[in-house]
């Protein structure tokens, strides 16, 4: 699988100037790597009971997003993993503050990643990852409110093909603001410390 670094929509952040406040909640907020980026909004989708999911049924928590798909060969599974080790170290030193973080596993492969399909994909790394899938166009409407690039590869002689899509691992506040990226190429380690650092 070949996947694009992080599209430059993702990096383009605008700097917030906040006068006469200094609370340590609000000084955070600022510095924060994605503060006011245009990154996330509402989507449909449907979990692995084929339940109907919306972005706002997770408003009042912390979202960590991974776009991805079940039939990825190689990274995104190494990427899922890293993140939800780093989840769980971060669960183990702050379970108050874990219980108030949604991870999300949002495919860009539809056609194959069936409810099931990303039920068992997401159960394999963590219970506490919720994987949703829908119809192309209610992916399609998820991915652009993140900026996420996706295609689809060419179709080998078996009926098999590779998608190829943007990587990065979001963190979204409780009112589903940007934070700032995850770290999942770096390992578990940087992703708990990033969770330490924002979330609060």
């Amino acid at each position: 699988m070949t996947c694009r670094s992080t599209i430059a929509a993702t990096c383009l952040l605008l700097s917030l100037t906040l006068a006469g406040c200094d609370t340590s909640t609000t000084s955070r907020a600022a510095e924060a790597p994605l503060a006011g980026a245009q990154i996330g909004g509402p989507f449909e989708l449907v979990d692995a009971q084929g339940k109907t999911v919306r972005w706002s049924d997770f408003d009042g928590k912390f979202r960590m997003v991974y776009f991805g798909y079940a039939y990825c060969p190689d990274i995104c599974p190494f990427d899922v993993q890293r993140m939800m080790k780093g989840f769980e170290q971060f669960k183990k030193a702050e379970p108050e503050l874990a219980a108030q973080v949604q991870p999300l596993f949002i495919t860009i492969d539809p056609a194959r990643d069936t409810p099931k399909v990303v039920g068992e994909f997401t159960s394999a790394f963590s219970d506490d990852l919720l994987g949703l899938t829908g119809t192309p166009d209610q992916v399609a409407q998820a991915a652009k409110a993140f900026a996420v690039y996706y295609t689809k590869g060419e179709t080998s002689e078996s009926g098999g093909y590779l998608m190829d899509h943007s990587r990065a691992a979001f963190l979204m506040g409780r009112k589903g603001e940007p934070i700032a990226l995850l770290p999942v190429e770096k390992g578990p380690d940087e992703v708990a410390a990033e969770l330490e650092r924002w979330v609060s």
